[in-house]
Protein backbone atom coordinates (compact mmCIF):
# COMPACT_ATOMS: atom_id res chain seq x y z
CA UNK A 1 0.00 0.00 0.00
CA UNK A 2 1.22 3.50 -0.83
CA UNK A 3 2.66 5.46 2.07
CA UNK A 4 3.54 2.45 4.24
CA UNK A 5 7.19 2.01 5.32
CA UNK A 6 8.77 -1.35 4.63
CA UNK A 7 10.21 -2.92 7.82
CA UNK A 8 13.99 -3.14 7.88
CA UNK A 9 13.89 -6.91 8.28
CA UNK A 10 11.67 -7.21 5.24
CA UNK A 11 13.97 -4.97 3.16
CA UNK A 12 17.02 -6.98 4.23
CA UNK A 13 15.24 -10.20 3.33
CA UNK A 14 14.36 -8.85 -0.10
CA UNK A 15 17.95 -7.67 -0.64
CA UNK A 16 19.24 -11.09 0.33
CA UNK A 17 16.81 -12.64 -2.13
CA UNK A 18 18.00 -10.36 -4.89
CA UNK A 19 21.63 -11.32 -4.20
CA UNK A 20 20.80 -15.01 -4.15
CA UNK A 21 18.93 -14.67 -7.41
CA UNK A 22 21.89 -12.84 -8.92
CA UNK A 23 24.19 -15.67 -7.92
CA UNK A 24 21.89 -18.48 -9.04
CA UNK A 25 23.83 -20.72 -11.37
CA UNK A 26 27.19 -19.81 -9.82
CA UNK A 27 29.50 -22.07 -7.88
CA UNK A 28 30.16 -20.77 -4.38
CA UNK A 29 33.89 -21.04 -3.75
CA UNK A 30 33.28 -22.12 -0.18
CA UNK A 31 31.60 -25.28 -1.43
CA UNK A 32 34.85 -26.29 -3.11
CA UNK A 33 37.06 -25.90 -0.08
CA UNK A 34 38.18 -22.27 -0.17
CA UNK A 35 38.10 -20.53 3.20
CA UNK A 36 37.72 -16.74 3.27
CA UNK A 37 40.19 -15.19 5.69
CA UNK A 38 42.45 -18.21 6.07
CA UNK A 39 46.09 -17.30 6.76
CA UNK A 40 47.57 -20.20 4.81
CA UNK A 41 48.19 -20.33 1.07
CA UNK A 42 45.12 -21.63 -0.78
CA UNK A 43 46.61 -21.91 -4.25
CA UNK A 44 45.87 -25.61 -4.71
CA UNK A 45 42.25 -25.27 -3.65
CA UNK A 46 41.86 -22.17 -5.83
CA UNK A 47 43.29 -23.92 -8.89
CA UNK A 48 41.06 -26.94 -8.30
CA UNK A 49 38.02 -24.65 -8.03
CA UNK A 50 38.82 -22.89 -11.31
CA UNK A 51 39.35 -26.19 -13.11
CA UNK A 52 36.08 -27.59 -11.78
CA UNK A 53 34.18 -24.47 -12.83
CA UNK A 54 35.75 -24.59 -16.30
CA UNK A 55 34.84 -28.24 -16.73
CA UNK A 56 31.24 -27.43 -15.78
CA UNK A 57 31.32 -24.14 -17.76
CA UNK A 58 29.96 -22.27 -14.74
CA UNK A 59 30.79 -18.97 -13.05
CA UNK A 60 32.35 -18.85 -9.58
CA UNK A 61 31.41 -16.53 -6.74
CA UNK A 62 34.09 -15.73 -4.15
CA UNK A 63 32.58 -14.71 -0.79
CA UNK A 64 34.08 -11.71 1.03
CA UNK A 65 37.42 -12.35 2.69
CA UNK A 66 41.12 -12.73 2.04
CA UNK A 67 42.55 -15.45 -0.22
CA UNK A 68 46.33 -15.88 -0.37
CA UNK A 69 47.35 -17.56 -3.64
CA UNK A 70 50.23 -17.79 -6.10
CA UNK A 71 51.09 -19.21 -9.52
CA UNK A 72 47.55 -19.65 -10.77
CA UNK A 73 47.30 -20.84 -14.38
CA UNK A 74 43.84 -19.83 -15.51
CA UNK A 75 41.90 -22.44 -17.51
CA UNK A 76 40.46 -21.73 -20.94
CA UNK A 77 37.20 -20.35 -19.56
CA UNK A 78 37.04 -18.37 -16.32
CA UNK A 79 34.15 -16.40 -14.86
CA UNK A 80 35.18 -15.25 -11.39
CA UNK A 81 33.32 -12.66 -9.35
CA UNK A 82 33.35 -11.34 -5.81
CA UNK A 83 32.05 -8.56 -3.61
CA UNK A 84 33.71 -5.29 -4.72
CA UNK A 85 36.19 -4.08 -2.11
CA UNK A 86 35.60 -7.11 0.13
CA UNK A 87 36.84 -10.09 -1.90
CA UNK A 88 40.61 -9.74 -1.68
CA UNK A 89 43.05 -12.03 -3.54
CA UNK A 90 46.58 -11.49 -2.22
CA UNK A 91 49.68 -12.62 -4.09
CA UNK A 92 51.73 -14.94 -1.89
CA UNK A 93 54.94 -14.46 -3.88
CA UNK A 94 57.29 -16.95 -5.58
CA UNK A 95 56.35 -16.43 -9.24
CA UNK A 96 53.13 -14.82 -10.39
CA UNK A 97 49.54 -14.30 -9.29
CA UNK A 98 47.34 -15.09 -12.31
CA UNK A 99 48.46 -16.05 -15.80
CA UNK A 100 46.37 -17.17 -18.77
CA UNK A 101 47.54 -18.38 -22.18
CA UNK A 102 45.34 -19.34 -25.15
CA UNK A 103 42.14 -18.71 -23.21
CA UNK A 104 38.71 -18.41 -24.76
CA UNK A 105 36.85 -16.35 -22.15
CA UNK A 106 38.23 -14.70 -19.02
CA UNK A 107 35.84 -12.60 -16.93
CA UNK A 108 36.83 -11.06 -13.60
CA UNK A 109 34.40 -8.90 -11.66
CA UNK A 110 34.30 -7.31 -8.22
CA UNK A 111 37.75 -8.57 -7.15
CA UNK A 112 40.61 -6.85 -5.36
CA UNK A 113 43.95 -8.22 -6.60
CA UNK A 114 46.75 -7.22 -4.22
CA UNK A 115 50.34 -7.77 -5.30
CA UNK A 116 51.62 -6.76 -1.86
CA UNK A 117 54.59 -5.16 -3.72
CA UNK A 118 56.19 -8.59 -3.93
CA UNK A 119 58.67 -9.77 -6.56
CA UNK A 120 57.19 -11.21 -9.76
CA UNK A 121 59.17 -13.76 -11.77
CA UNK A 122 60.78 -13.06 -15.13
CA UNK A 123 58.23 -15.28 -16.91
CA UNK A 124 55.36 -12.92 -16.02
CA UNK A 125 54.80 -9.33 -17.13
CA UNK A 126 52.23 -8.27 -14.57
CA UNK A 127 50.14 -9.16 -11.56
CA UNK A 128 47.36 -10.13 -13.94
CA UNK A 129 49.11 -11.54 -17.03
CA UNK A 130 46.79 -12.54 -19.90
CA UNK A 131 48.01 -13.75 -23.30
CA UNK A 132 46.04 -14.63 -26.40
CA UNK A 133 42.62 -14.33 -24.83
CA UNK A 134 39.66 -14.45 -27.21
CA UNK A 135 37.38 -12.40 -24.97
CA UNK A 136 38.37 -10.59 -21.78
CA UNK A 137 36.20 -8.73 -19.31
CA UNK A 138 37.76 -7.02 -16.28
CA UNK A 139 35.17 -4.86 -14.55
CA UNK A 140 34.76 -3.19 -11.18
CA UNK A 141 38.06 -4.65 -9.95
CA UNK A 142 40.98 -3.20 -8.02
CA UNK A 143 44.57 -4.09 -8.91
CA UNK A 144 47.10 -2.73 -6.43
CA UNK A 145 50.74 -3.08 -5.44
CA UNK A 146 52.07 -4.97 -8.44
CA UNK A 147 55.81 -5.59 -8.63
CA UNK A 148 55.59 -5.14 -12.44
CA UNK A 149 52.64 -4.02 -14.60
CA UNK A 150 49.26 -4.06 -12.94
CA UNK A 151 47.48 -5.68 -15.91
CA UNK A 152 49.60 -7.05 -18.77
CA UNK A 153 47.84 -8.10 -21.99
CA UNK A 154 49.21 -9.75 -25.13
CA UNK A 155 46.97 -10.28 -28.17
CA UNK A 156 43.81 -9.83 -26.15
CA UNK A 157 40.32 -8.81 -27.26
CA UNK A 158 37.69 -7.47 -24.89
CA UNK A 159 37.44 -4.70 -22.32
CA UNK A 160 38.74 -3.32 -19.06
CA UNK A 161 36.27 -0.96 -17.44
CA UNK A 162 35.29 0.71 -14.18
CA UNK A 163 38.39 -0.67 -12.47
CA UNK A 164 41.12 0.87 -10.33
CA UNK A 165 44.79 0.16 -10.94
CA UNK A 166 47.33 1.77 -8.61
CA UNK A 167 50.82 1.42 -7.23
CA UNK A 168 52.30 -0.64 -10.09
CA UNK A 169 56.09 -0.78 -10.24
CA UNK A 170 55.89 -0.40 -14.02
CA UNK A 171 52.69 0.54 -15.93
CA UNK A 172 49.12 0.32 -14.74
CA UNK A 173 47.78 -1.29 -17.93
CA UNK A 174 50.14 -2.59 -20.62
CA UNK A 175 48.63 -3.96 -23.84
CA UNK A 176 50.61 -5.26 -26.81
CA UNK A 177 49.15 -6.48 -30.12
CA UNK A 178 45.56 -5.83 -29.00
CA UNK A 179 42.50 -7.05 -30.88
CA UNK A 180 39.42 -4.82 -30.53
CA UNK A 181 40.24 -3.74 -26.98
CA UNK A 182 38.28 -1.13 -25.00
CA UNK A 183 39.83 0.54 -21.95
CA UNK A 184 37.07 2.69 -20.47
CA UNK A 185 36.13 4.40 -17.24
CA UNK A 186 39.12 3.23 -15.19
CA UNK A 187 41.26 4.98 -12.60
CA UNK A 188 45.02 4.49 -12.99
CA UNK A 189 47.31 6.18 -10.49
CA UNK A 190 50.66 6.24 -8.71
CA UNK A 191 52.49 3.97 -11.17
CA UNK A 192 56.27 4.08 -11.51
CA UNK A 193 56.72 4.19 -15.31
CA UNK A 194 53.43 4.50 -17.17
CA UNK A 195 49.68 4.71 -16.95
CA UNK A 196 47.91 3.08 -19.92
CA UNK A 197 50.21 1.71 -22.66
CA UNK A 198 48.94 0.51 -26.06
CA UNK A 199 51.88 -0.97 -27.97
CA UNK A 200 52.62 -3.24 -30.90
CA UNK A 201 55.78 -5.07 -31.96
CA UNK A 202 55.41 -3.85 -35.56
CA UNK A 203 53.42 -0.92 -36.97
CA UNK A 204 49.89 -2.14 -37.71
CA UNK A 205 46.23 -1.39 -37.09
CA UNK A 206 45.32 -1.80 -33.45
CA UNK A 207 42.01 0.00 -32.96
CA UNK A 208 42.11 0.20 -29.17
CA UNK A 209 39.68 2.72 -27.67
CA UNK A 210 40.87 4.52 -24.54
CA UNK A 211 38.04 6.67 -23.20
CA UNK A 212 36.78 8.18 -19.99
CA UNK A 213 39.72 7.15 -17.82
CA UNK A 214 41.30 9.09 -14.97
CA UNK A 215 45.11 8.82 -14.96
CA UNK A 216 47.11 10.50 -12.20
CA UNK A 217 50.60 10.73 -10.75
CA UNK A 218 52.67 8.74 -13.23
CA UNK A 219 56.42 8.74 -12.62
CA UNK A 220 59.43 7.86 -14.80
CA UNK A 221 61.45 5.75 -12.40
CA UNK A 222 63.41 4.11 -15.24
CA UNK A 223 64.36 7.49 -16.69
CA UNK A 224 64.74 8.35 -20.37
CA UNK A 225 63.46 11.25 -22.44
CA UNK A 226 59.93 10.06 -23.03
CA UNK A 227 59.99 6.27 -23.02
CA UNK A 228 58.55 6.35 -19.50
CA UNK A 229 56.43 8.70 -17.47
CA UNK A 230 53.44 9.02 -19.82
CA UNK A 231 49.81 8.88 -18.72
CA UNK A 232 48.56 7.30 -21.96
CA UNK A 233 51.05 6.07 -24.54
CA UNK A 234 50.59 4.47 -27.97
CA UNK A 235 53.53 2.93 -29.84
CA UNK A 236 53.31 1.56 -33.40
CA UNK A 237 49.56 1.20 -32.85
CA UNK A 238 47.40 2.62 -35.65
CA UNK A 239 43.75 3.67 -35.54
CA UNK A 240 43.69 4.26 -31.79
CA UNK A 241 41.18 6.64 -30.21
CA UNK A 242 42.12 8.45 -26.99
CA UNK A 243 39.15 10.55 -25.90
CA UNK A 244 37.59 12.24 -22.89
CA UNK A 245 40.22 11.20 -20.39
CA UNK A 246 41.44 13.20 -17.40
CA UNK A 247 45.23 12.98 -17.14
CA UNK A 248 47.27 14.84 -14.54
CA UNK A 249 50.69 15.01 -12.91
CA UNK A 250 52.66 12.85 -15.33
CA UNK A 251 56.46 13.09 -15.37
CA UNK A 252 56.46 13.37 -19.19
CA UNK A 253 53.39 13.46 -21.46
CA UNK A 254 49.74 13.24 -20.58
CA UNK A 255 49.20 11.50 -23.95
CA UNK A 256 52.10 10.45 -26.16
CA UNK A 257 51.78 8.70 -29.53
CA UNK A 258 54.90 7.32 -31.19
CA UNK A 259 54.69 6.00 -34.77
CA UNK A 260 50.88 5.72 -34.53
CA UNK A 261 48.90 6.65 -37.65
CA UNK A 262 45.20 7.48 -38.00
CA UNK A 263 45.25 8.66 -34.41
CA UNK A 264 42.55 10.62 -32.59
CA UNK A 265 43.28 12.52 -29.37
CA UNK A 266 40.12 14.41 -28.50
CA UNK A 267 38.39 16.03 -25.57
CA UNK A 268 41.02 15.20 -22.95
CA UNK A 269 41.91 17.25 -19.88
CA UNK A 270 45.69 17.34 -19.40
CA UNK A 271 47.00 18.99 -16.26
CA UNK A 272 50.56 19.55 -15.03
CA UNK A 273 52.56 17.48 -17.50
CA UNK A 274 56.32 17.43 -16.94
CA UNK A 275 57.27 17.55 -20.62
CA UNK A 276 55.10 17.83 -23.79
CA UNK A 277 51.46 17.36 -22.80
CA UNK A 278 50.15 15.99 -26.15
CA UNK A 279 52.59 14.39 -28.55
CA UNK A 280 52.33 12.81 -32.01
CA UNK A 281 55.87 11.93 -33.04
CA UNK A 282 58.09 9.93 -35.39
CA UNK A 283 56.67 7.76 -38.20
CA UNK A 284 52.97 8.57 -38.35
CA UNK A 285 50.51 9.61 -41.04
CA UNK A 286 47.29 11.14 -39.82
CA UNK A 287 46.77 12.59 -36.35
CA UNK A 288 43.79 14.61 -35.14
CA UNK A 289 44.35 16.47 -31.88
CA UNK A 290 41.22 18.44 -31.09
CA UNK A 291 39.17 19.88 -28.27
CA UNK A 292 41.72 19.20 -25.54
CA UNK A 293 42.67 21.34 -22.55
CA UNK A 294 46.34 21.59 -21.59
CA UNK A 295 47.09 23.53 -18.41
CA UNK A 296 50.65 23.31 -17.18
CA UNK A 297 53.43 21.59 -19.18
CA UNK A 298 56.90 22.24 -20.58
CA UNK A 299 55.45 22.16 -24.12
CA UNK A 300 51.78 22.03 -25.05
CA UNK A 301 51.09 20.10 -28.28
CA UNK A 302 53.66 18.70 -30.73
CA UNK A 303 52.92 17.10 -34.11
CA UNK A 304 56.44 16.56 -35.37
CA UNK A 305 59.31 14.48 -36.79
CA UNK A 306 58.78 15.08 -40.50
CA UNK A 307 62.39 13.90 -40.82
CA UNK A 308 61.16 10.45 -39.64
CA UNK A 309 58.01 10.46 -41.78
CA UNK A 310 55.70 12.22 -39.31
CA UNK A 311 53.08 14.07 -41.35
CA UNK A 312 49.40 14.87 -41.90
CA UNK A 313 47.64 16.31 -38.91
CA UNK A 314 44.83 18.50 -37.68
CA UNK A 315 45.28 20.54 -34.51
CA UNK A 316 42.08 22.40 -33.73
CA UNK A 317 39.99 23.81 -30.93
CA UNK A 318 42.51 23.20 -28.16
CA UNK A 319 43.29 25.38 -25.15
CA UNK A 320 46.98 25.44 -24.19
CA UNK A 321 48.13 27.57 -21.27
CA UNK A 322 50.62 28.13 -18.47
CA UNK A 323 53.72 26.51 -19.94
CA UNK A 324 57.22 26.44 -18.46
CA UNK A 325 60.80 26.62 -19.69
CA UNK A 326 61.73 23.88 -17.19
CA UNK A 327 61.46 20.20 -18.09
CA UNK A 328 62.57 16.80 -16.81
CA UNK A 329 65.93 16.94 -18.65
CA UNK A 330 68.13 19.63 -20.27
CA UNK A 331 66.21 20.69 -23.36
CA UNK A 332 67.51 20.43 -26.90
CA UNK A 333 67.17 23.54 -29.07
CA UNK A 334 65.05 25.56 -29.17
CA UNK A 335 64.07 24.74 -25.58
CA UNK A 336 60.88 24.22 -23.62
CA UNK A 337 58.01 26.68 -23.39
CA UNK A 338 56.30 26.22 -26.80
CA UNK A 339 52.51 26.16 -27.08
CA UNK A 340 51.96 24.26 -30.36
CA UNK A 341 54.60 22.79 -32.69
CA UNK A 342 53.81 21.43 -36.17
CA UNK A 343 55.88 20.54 -39.21
CA UNK A 344 54.22 18.94 -42.23
CA UNK A 345 50.88 18.67 -44.01
CA UNK A 346 49.03 20.05 -41.00
CA UNK A 347 46.13 22.43 -40.40
CA UNK A 348 46.30 24.40 -37.14
CA UNK A 349 43.09 26.32 -36.49
CA UNK A 350 40.90 27.69 -33.76
CA UNK A 351 43.34 27.08 -30.92
CA UNK A 352 43.86 29.29 -27.88
CA UNK A 353 47.43 29.60 -26.53
CA UNK A 354 48.26 31.67 -23.46
CA UNK A 355 51.41 32.03 -21.39
CA UNK A 356 53.86 30.16 -23.61
CA UNK A 357 57.18 31.72 -22.55
CA UNK A 358 59.22 30.75 -25.65
CA UNK A 359 56.82 30.61 -28.66
CA UNK A 360 53.07 30.53 -28.84
CA UNK A 361 53.43 28.43 -31.98
CA UNK A 362 56.41 26.96 -33.82
CA UNK A 363 56.02 26.01 -37.49
CA UNK A 364 58.76 23.87 -39.01
CA UNK A 365 62.28 23.05 -37.92
CA UNK A 366 65.01 23.92 -40.38
CA UNK A 367 64.05 22.42 -43.78
CA UNK A 368 61.46 20.16 -42.18
CA UNK A 369 58.33 22.12 -43.01
CA UNK A 370 55.69 21.55 -45.67
CA UNK A 371 52.09 22.57 -46.33
CA UNK A 372 51.14 24.11 -42.99
CA UNK A 373 48.09 26.34 -42.55
CA UNK A 374 47.91 28.24 -39.26
CA UNK A 375 44.65 30.17 -39.29
CA UNK A 376 42.18 31.59 -36.82
CA UNK A 377 44.23 30.99 -33.69
CA UNK A 378 44.49 33.23 -30.65
CA UNK A 379 47.94 33.65 -29.06
CA UNK A 380 48.50 35.92 -26.09
CA UNK A 381 51.05 36.65 -23.39
CA UNK A 382 53.85 34.67 -24.98
CA UNK A 383 57.50 35.20 -25.90
CA UNK A 384 57.33 35.13 -29.70
CA UNK A 385 53.85 34.74 -31.15
CA UNK A 386 54.67 32.43 -34.08
CA UNK A 387 58.16 31.22 -35.00
CA UNK A 388 58.33 29.92 -38.58
CA UNK A 389 61.24 28.35 -40.45
CA UNK A 390 62.94 30.35 -43.21
CA UNK A 391 65.73 27.83 -43.78
CA UNK A 392 66.49 26.92 -47.39
CA UNK A 393 64.41 23.92 -48.46
CA UNK A 394 61.52 24.63 -46.14
CA UNK A 395 58.11 24.14 -47.74
CA UNK A 396 55.09 26.40 -47.79
CA UNK A 397 53.13 27.80 -44.87
CA UNK A 398 50.12 30.08 -44.60
CA UNK A 399 49.83 32.17 -41.43
CA UNK A 400 46.62 34.14 -41.61
CA UNK A 401 43.74 35.56 -39.63
CA UNK A 402 45.32 34.93 -36.25
CA UNK A 403 44.94 37.19 -33.20
CA UNK A 404 48.28 37.77 -31.48
CA UNK A 405 48.22 39.84 -28.31
CA UNK A 406 50.79 40.84 -25.73
CA UNK A 407 53.79 38.97 -27.14
CA UNK A 408 57.24 40.25 -26.15
CA UNK A 409 59.46 39.34 -29.11
CA UNK A 410 57.33 39.85 -32.17
CA UNK A 411 54.16 38.41 -33.64
CA UNK A 412 55.55 36.31 -36.55
CA UNK A 413 59.31 35.86 -36.69
CA UNK A 414 61.33 33.85 -39.22
CA UNK A 415 63.87 31.46 -37.73
CA UNK A 416 66.89 29.58 -38.94
CA UNK A 417 66.59 26.62 -36.66
CA UNK A 418 66.38 28.24 -33.21
CA UNK A 419 67.83 31.62 -34.24
CA UNK A 420 65.46 34.51 -35.03
CA UNK A 421 66.67 36.13 -38.29
CA UNK A 422 63.87 38.39 -39.55
CA UNK A 423 61.90 41.41 -38.56
CA UNK A 424 58.25 40.89 -37.65
CA UNK A 425 56.70 39.23 -40.71
CA UNK A 426 53.25 40.29 -39.53
CA UNK A 427 54.28 43.77 -40.72
CA UNK A 428 55.49 42.54 -44.13
CA UNK A 429 56.94 39.47 -45.82
CA UNK A 430 59.94 40.46 -47.95
CA UNK A 431 61.97 37.74 -49.60
CA UNK A 432 60.18 34.58 -48.43
CA UNK A 433 58.02 33.25 -51.27
CA UNK A 434 57.27 30.03 -49.38
CA UNK A 435 55.37 32.02 -46.74
CA UNK A 436 52.00 33.72 -46.85
CA UNK A 437 51.53 35.95 -43.82
CA UNK A 438 48.41 38.09 -43.94
CA UNK A 439 45.44 39.54 -42.08
CA UNK A 440 46.83 38.79 -38.62
CA UNK A 441 45.64 41.12 -35.88
CA UNK A 442 48.49 42.14 -33.59
CA UNK A 443 48.05 44.15 -30.40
Amino acid sequence: MAGLAIPLSTAASELSGIRMAAMRGSINAGELGLRPGAFDDQSKAFAKMLKEAANRDMPVFLPPGVYIVSNLALPRNVRLSGVPGATRIIYGGDGHLMLAEEAGHVELSGLLLDGANRWIGDHAQGLLDLRRVGHLVVENCQVIGSGKNGIALERVAGRIDRSTISGAADAGIYSVEAVRLDITGNSVSDCANGGILVHRWQIADDGTIVTGNRVERIAARNGGTGQNGNGINTFRANSVMVANNSVSDCAFSAIRANSSSNLQIAGNSCMRSGETALYAEFAFEGAIISGNIVDGAANGISIVNFNEGGRMGVCSGNIVRNLSTEGPYPADAPGFGVGITVEADTAVSGNMVENAPLYGMKIGWGPFMRNVAATGNVIRKSGTGIAVSVVEGAGSAVIADNVIDGVRNGAVIGHRWSEPVTADLALGNPGFPHLTVERNHVS
